[in-house]
């Protein structure tokens, strides 16, 4: 059951600026490089690959079950914020988030993504993958790659990584971007119908959707939940980079060799630390998402 507070204008327009202060530093690199026509690799796909909209992530969302009320005399940004989705005015003048109507456009994804983080939460933490989905996006692929950088170890080396290892990705949203020629090497076959059976805490990509699952359910959901998903989002992006088939120097970073013991065991140990990392994160969203349905089937 949702909890109900009230906040007055003093004690919530501090956190809004705060918020909005930490966000547009999270995502000051990517608006001066559009600005400027560059392109980085790495950091730009957490804008690119889930449409990440800064004005958007720099709003500040208390989260369902939250009233707040405006200063006396009126605000320009309490005023804004009535005009904002999914916001409905109180007897007593305050904002909230209007959660019957949030239910009825958003009911089917807050159930899915309950259902999903829960189960993604409830497995063991695999780190047996060692990153190699990038690898077998680029699998026979020559010098022809997804991203404009460089293979580390060069076509053939690339494919002799791919091929001297077992394919073990459980994630249908990177299996999906496999080659053609890649695609029956990998143990599983993911498909997006089984991905809430398939999906594990330790897969890099799973703990970057935690972001986007997080970034579907605003303004249901506090904005400091949001903002830890893209920290955590940021953070594994990295990784996924480092240990990826390309060449990451030029923007200053080093390989994750996968196809060494020592390369092998850093990626495990910071898939490990990525989960755990996660599992609180996890846990706040399953929480907030039951607190939304109120006990309505999950199913």
């Amino acid at each position: 059951m949702l909890t109900q507070t009230a906040l007055a204008h003093d004690t919530w327009a501090p956190l809004a600026a705060a918020h909005a202060e930490h966000a547009d530093a999270l995502t000051a690199g990517w608006r001066s490089r559009r600005l400027a026509g560059e392109k980085h690799e790495i950091d730009d796909f957490l804008f690119t690959y889930y449409t990440t909209r800064p004005a958007q992530l720099r709003r500040w969302h208390p989260g369902a079950g939250v009233t707040l009320h405006d200063a006396p005399g009126g605000t320009e940004a309490f005023a804004e914020r009535a005009t904002w989705r999914w916001y409905e005015a109180t007897p007593d003048g305050g904002l909230t988030v209007d959660v019957p109507t949030f239910l009825a456009d958003r009911g089917s994804t807050v159930r899915y993504v309950r259902s999903l983080v829960a189960a993604t939460a409830g497995r063991p933490t695999n780190v047996g993958c060692f990153g190699l989905h990038e690898w077998a996006m680029v699998y026979k692929q020559g010098e022809d790659t997804r991203h404009m950088l460089p293979l580390r170890l060069g076509a053939e080396g690339t494919d002799a990584v791919v091929e001297s290892h077992q394919i073990r990705c459980t994630h249908f949203d990177a299996f999906r971007f496999f080659t053609p020629e890649a695609v029956p090497l990998n143990r599983l076959q993911p498909t997006r119908d089984d991905q809430p059976a398939l999906e594990q805490p330790g897969c890099l990509h799973a703990g970057m959707d935690l972001f986007k699952w997080t970034n579907k359910l605003v303004p249901a959901l506090p904005s400091d939940l949001v903002l830890d998903c893209f920290e955590l989002a940021r953070d594994i992006r990295l990784l996924d980079m480092q240990a990826s088939p390309y060449d990451v120097s030029r923007f200053g970073e080093e390989a994750v060799k996968i196809e060494t013991p020592e390369g092998k065991a850093e990626y495990a140990r910071r898939q490990r630390e990525f989960a755990e990392r996660g599992a609180p994160l996890r846990a706040r969203i399953v929480e907030a998402c039951d607190a939304l349905l109120d006990g309505a089937d999950r199913a």
